[in-house]
């Protein structure tokens, strides 16, 4: 999302967020933002304000989503989540900040059988907090607005009364595909080195648009976004992921767009879009890692890098070096593309030509890439349990050929 408002031609002034791992990245990708380490449920507006120096700033827009495990339909679909009371702390930073606008996203679970009437209660609170909604509200799909991806999210667009409310965006075509997303990319197994760090040096040709603009080799006029200094030729995320012999062979004789039987991974189709790709649980509910997309044509699932192509991120956009944390990173977040499109159309209702800006910003300190809990924790001052730890308990009636695949 952070992204996503900056390219429409916002600065983002702070960002919350409560896992000390992912502070870390987020500041190293948006140096000039104030990153505040701490649960939305312990912060005040007016902390916001003093830590990210806005004063009485008139703060244009609030934008988030709550943690949607309780709400999405894979998961417990209850209530009484508990996580699902954060939905309304967002509602109370909206109503101590005041800004113009608020954007709140969420799976679309939200807006199904008994939700439905949590997200009455959800646009009732926003209007009583001095909102009008955009009504009806949407489910966007990603893959609609440049993203080759099929991923739908519920946006809620709240404007403060008196001022212009925006539309959503409409659907462009034509789709992009997932090889115009990742064929350009090289072959990770390729290279020794990304079996112990997730970056290589090298040559490579893009000629896909799509893949050249993620790459900053081609202009991309509806983007505002500060230019960020990087080297092109920097294949970054992709540390490798070892398959025994017969999961790549499994791999191998597996259909485009079907799943392979034992990993239940999918593999990609070339020519159509990769399915949505989730996060995993967290280490409160277990540390499972969702399953990883197949490569359209190697046997080996996709890497970081080519996941956050199909998520349409630019490739100086950095995530923590472990696998476990990257796909995490890419499978929480929403499509830069999908946020600068519903972006967009809140700059437009506020009768503002953005301007890109001619500063080129260099990124953060590569090292935020590889802090591990107790590194983070102690750069934010932050107790160390903030987020409970991932362990791994070995089971010994686990099948062997699972491991490999899901290493």
């Amino acid at each position: 999302m952070s992204l996503g408002f900056e390219q429409a031609g916002f600065d983002i002034a702070a960002a919350v967020e409560i896992d000390p791992v992912h502070c870390a990245v987020h500041e190293y990708n948006f140096p000039k933002t104030t990153v505040i380490c701490a649960s939305v449920v312990d912060i005040s507006g007016e902390e916001i304000r003093k830590k990210a120096g806005l004063d009485k700033i008139d703060i244009d827009v609030v934008f988030g989503g709550a943690p949607c495990q309780g709400f999405s339909l894979i998961g417990k679909r209850a209530l009484d989540d508990p996580r699902n009371q954060l939905v309304f702390h967002f509602v109370r930073i909206v109503k101590e900040l005041q800004p113009k606008y608020c954007v709140f996203e969420n799976v679309k679970g939200l807006t199904l059988g008994k939700h439905a009437k949590f997200l009455q209660e959800l646009i009732d609170a926003i209007e009583e907090a001095g909102y009008d909604i955009l009504q009806p509200y949407r489910v966007l799909n990603a893959a609609d607005y440049g993203v080759p991806q099929d991923r739908h999210r519920l946006f809620l667009i709240g404007t403060r009364r008196s001022l212009k409310i925006p539309d959503y965006p409409l659907p462009v075509k034509p789709r992009v595909t997932v090889w115009d997303a990742i064929g350009d990319l090289p072959d990770a197994d390729e290279f020794a080195e990304l079996n112990s760090t997730d970056e290589v040096s090298t040559a490579w040709t893009s000629k896909s648009r799509y893949a050249r603009k993620l790459r900053a080799l081609q202009p991309d006029a509806s983007n505002f976004a500060y230019e960020r200094n990087f080297n092109k030729n920097l294949l970054s995320s992709s540390l490798r992921t070892e398959h025994s012999a017969l999961s790549r062979t499994r791999f191998l004789a597996t259909v485009h767009g079907k799943t392979e039987a034992v990993s239940r991974f999918r593999k990609l189709p070339p020519d159509g879009l990769c399915n949505t790709l989730r996060a995993g649980t967290d280490s409160a509910r277990g540390a499972f890692t969702s399953p990883r997309p197949i490569h359209p044509f190697l046997p080996r699932v996709i890497t970081v890098r080519e996941a956050a192509r199909l998520h349409s991120y630019p490739d100086w956009f950095r995530f923590h070096m472990t696998k476990w944390h990257g796909f995490r990173q890419i499978g929480n977040s929403v499509p830069p593309l999908l946020a600068r499109a519903v972006a967009s159309k809140i700059i437009e209702a506020m009768d503002i030509q953005p301007t890109k800006p001619w500063q080129v910003i260099q990124t953060g300190d590569p090292a935020l890439l590889s802090f591990f809990m107790g590194d983070a924790a102690r750069y934010f001052r932050v107790p160390r349990n903030t987020i409970a730890q991932r362990i791994r308990k070995p089971d010994s009636n686990q099948i062997s050929l699972l491991d490999e695949a899901y290493a």
